[in-house]
């Protein structure tokens, strides 16, 4: 298990077709999300991500919201109990601070996803929402960056 942490133009060809094929499988197949994956954002991202047996087995990414504030989405775990997700979210957090330098950080969390994020600092902020046909809830945390 291998955490990794790369800017869209520093990912290889195979790095760059794993994440896609999971975001694929969870969010078209698991999850049935009809949506634009490719929505324009992962070319200015930080991708997070744990590469296991070959696999893309945990992924997010991390763009600017504005010059303070940097959102994470499409964070997913291909497998459950093994640990990727708690890796991810922690080399994820400390990737952010060293290489984003933003005060905050967002997710637009899926509300049963919640107490995941709630366990590496993040508050609910706000009523729930429909996004993609899924309840979400906007969650936030500073991101431990000091000037």
């Amino acid at each position: 298990m291998t955490f990794i942490a790369k800017h869209f133009n520093e990912l290889s060809p195979t790095e760059l077709y794993e994440i896609l094929k999971s975001r694929q499988e969870i969010f078209l197949l698991e999850q049935n999300i009809i949506c634009q994956d490719l929505d324009g954002l992962d070319t200015d991202a930080l991708h997070c991500f744990i590469m296991d047996g070959g696999r893309a087995v945990a992924c997010l990414r991390a763009f600017y919201l504005d010059r303070d504030t940097v959102k994470i989405g499409r964070v997913l775990t291909l497998t459950h109990g093994a640990g990727h997700g708690r890796a991810l979210m922690e080399g994820a957090l400390s990737a952010i601070a060293e290489k984003m330098h933003a005060k905050s950080i967002t997710v637009s969390a899926q509300t049963q996803a919640a107490g995941y994020y709630a366990a590496f600092g993040f508050i609910a902020e706000g009523d729930t929402y429909i996004e993609d046909g899924i309840e979400h809830i906007k969650m936030t945390r500073s991101a431990l960056y000091a000037d």
